[in-house]
């Protein structure tokens, strides 16, 4: 309750504290401390800083803090910042930096058509195989430019399956459900070398007109999907837990195909929507390749099924000294690598930084793509432009585990190295602009310092972290990262701290 107390009694000193910092510089600091242009002694939270964690009761050995002048010189301040924390999300830093050195921003990924068989008179007499190279965008429309490719090298009907080659990665068993135990969630989907649009179905759900059932509506339509709705009308407002609705993917045999729509929807809500991954990574592929493929007038005979392309096929494609394979019919090219990490870091996408981990390894190392090889290819790079690795531990490029490790003084190293590197505008111009975009859009709102700080954000029970550029009122560029680990991070007072202190470097 003590807690409680404190944290609400906290809004006050903020607000003060925020205007404080918005007026003179004397008034930010003790009257008896250095001006507020200057640091405390480096290893020393700010007064300000240490009184505001006093009032959310953290802790300060719980918050790690390194804030460096991109201009050169030692950290301005650096507080508990080598000890090794668990960094949530931030942790994306490390692979998105390491992807622009190793692969470059202009990098492409290729998913490619072949036939399996002879094409007469636009007849595919045989399968048609699609092999992925673990493209970490192919979306819907993405998706839909592969079809319309193969459709316009005059296949009108394939006659055999559509045959899935995701052998490019070579991945361990996992279970999408074992961070938080729910693995239909976006955010859990595993890496897949033929992903289509993060196998993400949204559901959209209103009153049906009878005033007894509800109406589900399913984005895209697939095929392989069976939905069996149960929903019923409950007379009550718009409010609730996933709005009364229980959705449950029944998981058959080698399939997960049907899902289970159970509960109380509100007779208040106009329409509610959410969005889970429910059919394994070649149904939902499927399901969407046959809608597209008959919307562009093509015909198809089979089903699919998973493969691999024939040796031989590959072994003469090599041989071919730079001419194409007759048997290739269509390669679609991703979006270039500069693209997709402004997606990964703003969005802090989860699945699509495992993609880049494992494309960085297999580009490095050789196919087939793991995870092993991923570790090692983005150490190399950190060593290579002198971010010491000593205590780190990756586990789970995205950031999403327990078992990471980093201190804030390794990522304030990270975040120099890419400033003084070859691709500065695009790693900066990937990250999120506080009160402006992405994760850190709500950050800071109104205050003098939006659209001048970059940063990446990560949040996990008990974790919260912050780390990226202010522009300081001086015109200094500085590289601040922020950890918080313990009970209360993530529950509010963690990010005050963390905003409190970019506040603190924009004052610089």
């Amino acid at each position: 309750m003590i807690r409680v107390v404190r944290w609400l009694l906290f809004g006050s000193l903020l607000a003060s504290s925020s205007v404080a910092m918005a007026g003179d510089a004397e008034a930010v600091t003790p009257a008896a401390a250095v001006p507020a242009t200057a640091a405390p002694s480096q290893g020393q939270l700010p007064e300000r800083i240490v009184r505001i964690a006093r009032a959310l009761d953290v802790p300060q050995g719980e918050v790690s803090v390194w804030i460096g002048d991109l201009g050169g010189g030692g950290p301005i301040l650096a507080h508990r910042a080598n000890a090794l924390r668990t960094p949530a999300s931030t942790l994306k830093l490390l692979t998105t930096f390491a992807a622009l050195q190793g692969l470059g921003p202009a990098y492409r990924w290729r998913t490619e058509a072949w036939a399996l068989g002879p094409v007469e008179s636009g007849v595919l007499r045989g399968d048609l195989l699609l092999r992925g190279s673990g493209d970490p965008y192919l979306v819907e429309e993405e998706f839909w430019k592969l079809v319309k490719g193969i459709r316009q090298t005059g296949v009108e009907k394939i006659e055999g399956d559509v045959v899935f080659d995701a052998s490019f990665f070579a991945l361990p068993e996992e279970d999408a459900g074992a961070f938080d135990g729910r693995p239909d969630r976006v955010y859990n989907v595993l890496p897949h070398a033929l992903l289509v649009n993060f196998n993400a179905a949204r559901f959209e759900f209103t009153p049906a007109l009878d005033g007894r059932t509800v109406d589900v509506a399913v984005t895209p339509a697939l095929s392989e999907l069976d939905v069996d709705n149960r929903l019923r009308i409950a007379r009550r407002d718009c409010s609730g837990y996933q709005r009364g609705v229980a959705l449950n993917v029944v998981d058959g045999r080698n399939t997960r195909d049907r899902v289970l729509l159970e509960g109380r929807f509100p007779s208040g809500c106009d329409r509610y929507a959410m969005t889970r991954t429910v059919l394994e990574p070649e149904s939902y592929a499927f399901g969407l390749f046959e809608a597209y493929w008959h919307q562009l007038g093509g015909e198809l005979s089979g089903r699919w099924r998973s493969g691999v392309l024939p040796p031989e096929m590959l072994e003469a494609l090599a041989e071919r000294s730079g001419e194409d394979h007759p048997a290739r019919l269509h390669v679609h090219a991703s979006r270039p690598l500069g693209d997709i990490i402004r997606l990964v870091n703003k969005y802090s996408n989860n699945v699509m930084t495992r993609h880049l981990h494992l494309t960085l390894g297999v580009e490095r190392f050789d196919a087939p793509a793991t995870p092993e090889k991923g570790d090692a290819a983005v150490r190399e790079v950190l060593e290579r432009f002198g971010v010491t690795t000593d205590g780190l531990v990756i586990a789970n490029p995205s950031g999403l585990t327990r078992a990471a490790r980093i201190s804030a003084a390794q990522m304030g190293q990270l975040l120099v190295a890419a400033w003084n590197g070859p691709y500065m505008p695009e790693f900066v111009s990937s990250l999120a602009l506080v009160g402006v975009d992405g994760t850190a859009r709500r950050r800071l709102a109104g205050d003098a310092g939006v659209g001048r700080m970059h940063v990446k954000t990560g949040t996990l029970d008990e974790v919260s972290a912050i780390a990226g550029y202010v522009q300081a009122k001086s015109g200094r560029r500085l590289a601040v990262v922020v950890m918080v680990n313990g009970p209360l991070a993530h529950r509010g007072p963690g990010h005050e701290i963390q905003d409190a202190l970019l506040q603190w470097a924009r004052s610089l």
